[in-house]
Order: structure tokens, then C-alpha cells, then sequence
């Protein structure tokens, strides 16, 4: 659908109250947030929005009602909360309900945690939402590709476009488990790729180098983990000729990293001087399973 970029709007923050959860897959929880706190909160036309969720510090309290701002212009640093950011994986204004799925990695972290042992009723801040994306249905086709971190922007993308609409989705997730049932009306090939103890990125990066693109001008949807991401980023470039103003494509997450962490280095870490060259092999990185990993959306950070 074409975006008006005037449909940007400031970030608001809101008090979500836990309606529901629901175990998605075995490593994927979804929450469902509404409430009064949420009135007013206004989705926009992107399928990629996302929110940042607040956590305050151990031992800070903040006055009510509370206001992210007057904390950030009134304390230090280190006493600011900490956000971890999430995409929208489905909003019902008639219900005044914000579905947010989170990818789980046991005990650590922030959000993750947090969504494994939410129940209705908890209270949680969020400011938001930003965007940035949507499918364009003047394209030839669309390429939407990530891992678990990237699949509820790939979902909502899906069940956003019309019949007709010809999409090729490429999904890596740790095994057939994680899949999970997506309605679309569009005339879409989904792919579950299993990569099992392979590196992550590692099965998605040789399925879009290896697959074969349909005629016509293709949008590309390309997030995830980092190192996996910036492979794609050259590939489509170098390789497929796709221009810049033709992709989303950016790391949510990256290896041996939190979310500030990865948010610190983001804007370094993007810069390629390479870019135009052919893709080269990925760099062999060991993650350990225990590792903090940076977020966003279902992200793999938890």
C-alpha cells in the first residue's frame, strides 16, 4: 500500500494492562496488550511499526503518571529506564488490543523474561510507534526474508497485501516447531527454512543467493540478525542490481550484543565500504546460547 510519509507521528508513551498471553510456538510467547492506558494509540500505515517498551531500573522509582521525557530531563543517565523495542505484530482498534509476539531464550535479559511470566493484569510503559515500511503494490513482487526476530513485521506484511500480489517469503527458524500458520490473501510462497545447529543467518543468506527472482521490479523486506543482514544487503546490491530506495534492510539484532549495545554501534556497523563488491562468505562466529542478543520486534533478544 503507498506510504504518505506525513502519516509519521510523535512518539507517545502509554500504560499497557496484560489482556492475555498465549505460547505462539515453544520459543515464541505472545502478549496482548489494551486498557485505558492505550486509548488514543494510533498504529499507522506501516507493517514494520514497532514500540519500545520501558523497564524501569532496580530501585528507581518514577513518578505517576509517568513521563519518559521529564526522566530523561530530570535524572542521569543511570538512572533512565531501559527500552527494549518490538514490532507490532497486530493492532485492533475496534478492541483497543496491541498483539506483540517475543522470541524466548530462557532466563536472561529484559523482555523476554518479562513476556514468559506476564499474566493479565500487569502493567507495563511503552512509547511508540515508529515505522518505516510497507509493501507497495505497484511492485513486480516482493522478497520478504528474516529470521525469528523479523517475523512479525514478515506476518503482518503478509496479511496486509491483496490477492493477486505475488510474494516470496523466506522464514529461518530454529526447526519445524517454530513455524507457525500466517493468513494471507496475496499470492505468496512461503518457506520455512530449518537451520538446526547452523549458525543463524547462515541457512536464510544461501536460500536468497541461491533462489531464483521472478521477472519484474522487486521490493525487498531483509531483517534480522546483523552479520546475516549486511551478506543480504550486498547481495541484493551487488548481485542482483536491486536499488536502495527498492529495500528495508537492516539488522535488529546482532550476535554477542544487547540492545543498547547494538543501538550504540548501529549507525558504524551499517556503514559498508564495500558495498558494491560481490557478496563475500560471512564471517564463522560461534554464539554461545547464553548470550544476551540485541532486539527488536519478535526479537532475538530477549
Amino acid at each position: 500500500m503507498p506510504v504518505d510519509q506525513s502519516a509519521r507521528r510523535r512518539s507517545r508513551t502509554f500504560q499497557g494492562r496484560v489482556v492475555r498471553t498465549e505460547r505462539v510456538t515453544p520459543n515464541m510467547a505472545r502478549v496482548v496488550l489494551g486498557g485505558e492506558g492505550i486509548r488514543g494509540f494510533v498504529a499507522g500505515p506501516f507493517t514494520d511499526r514497532y514500540i519500545k517498551l520501558i523497564f524501569p531500573r532496580t530501585g528507581v522509582r518514577h513518578a505517576q503518571p509517568f513521563d519518559l521525557a521529564a526522566v530523561r530531563r530530570e535524572l542521569s543517565r543511570e538512572q533512565w529506564p531501559r527500552t527494549r523495542t518490538y514490532t507490532v505484530r497486530r493492532w485492533d482498534p475496534s478492541a483497543g488490543e496491541l498483539t506483540v509476539d517475543f522470541v524466548l531464550h530462557g532466563t536472561d535479559g529484559l523482555a523476554g523474561p518479562w513476556a514468559a511470566r506476564a499474566q493479565p493484569g500487569d502493567l507495563i510503559h511503552f512509547s511508540g510507534p515508529g515505522g518505516g515500511y510497507a509493501p507497495k503494490t505497484d511492485a513486480g513482487w516482493h522478497l520478504l526474508a528474516g529470521d525469528e526476530s523479523a517475523l512479525p513485521a514478515i506476518a503482518a506484511a503478509l496479511e496486509d497485501l491483496p490477492a493477486g500480489v505475488v510474494v516470496k517469503a523466506l522464514v529461518e527458524v530454529s526447526g519445524p516447531a517454530e513455524e507457525q500458520p500466517i493468513e494471507t490473501s496475496a499470492d505468496a510462497r512461503i518457506v520455512w527454512l530449518h537451520r538446526g545447529d547452523r549458525q543463524v543467518g547462515e541457512t536464510l543468506c544461501h536460500a536468497v543467493s541461491s533462489m531464483t527472482f521472478p521477472a519484474g521490479r522487486v521490493q525487498a523486506f531483509v531483517h534480522g540478525e546483523a552479520h546475516s543482514v549486511k551478506s543480504l544487503r550486498r547481495h541484493l546490491r551487488a548481485e542482483r542490481a536491486v536499488p536502495p530506495e527498492q529495500m528495508s534492510i537492516s539488522g535488529y539484532w546482532r550476535r554477542g550484543a544487547d540492545e543498547d549495545g547494538w543501538q550504540a554501534s548501529k549507525a558504524d556497523w551499517n556503514q559498508d565500504p564495500d558495498e558494491r563488491q560481490a557478496v563475500r562468505p560471512m564471517p564463522s562466529l560461534v554464539m554461545n546460547e547464553n548470550e544476551e542478543r540485541s532486539s527488536h520486534a519478535a526479537q532475538q533478544a530477549p
